[in-house]
């Protein structure tokens, strides 16, 4: 009876230690490193939750199921969007946060397209971020993100004011 509890509480500080080297070690990732403490923590809880798949009582088993991925809620997604408007594009911060804004105009993108209301209820927002991503081309990087940075919080600004006439899609 013992082993079952001790061999689920392992495979939880696996899963927790190898948690946390992903979000440390994963800088260059998709986010562009830019992933917000938010999600860390969610991924490390997640990983801790005692209320997972069971764990099988015998080694030979194959070990718990990952759940599948669930796509981003949009409202979740927005208000990560909604904390960057306070910030201002001083000198010293001015790179981290356009790469920010971009990144989570990306994540509302990808939010609103597997929003189960379909892409075609946020049609304005996409695409804003559409456009922007013409604009930009395939340059991701900080010097053209200035040069466009006019674009950049243009298209925050206006999918954010799209936003508050549409309360029943973020709250």
């Amino acid at each position: 009876m013992l082993r079952p509890i001790l061999r689920g509480a392992a495979v939880t500080a696996v899963t927790v230690t190898l948690a946390a080297l992903t979000v440390s070690c994963g800088g260059g990732g998709d986010d562009g490193g830019h992933r917000p403490k938010a999600a860390a923590a969610a991924l490390a809880a997640a990983a801790s939750d005692p209320s997972g798949p069971p764990v099988p009582s015998d080694a030979s088993g194959p070990g718990p199921v990952a759940p599948s991925p669930q796509p981003e809620r949009v409202r979740d997604a927005f208000a990560a969007l909604q904390a960057t408007l306070g910030d201002s594009c001083t000198p010293a911060n001015c790179a981290y946060l356009l790469g920010r804004v971009h990144d989570e105009l990306h994540r509302v993108d990808r939010a609103m397209k597997a929003d189960p209301k379909g892409p075609g209820h946020f049609p304005e927002p996409i695409a804003l971020i559409a456009r922007l991503d013409q604009e930009l081309g395939a340059d991701h990087g900080v010097e053209n993100l200035k040069r466009h940075q006019p674009s950049v919080f243009g298209a925050r600004d206006e999918i954010n004011t799209w936003m508050q006439d549409h309360p029943d899609d973020y709250r």
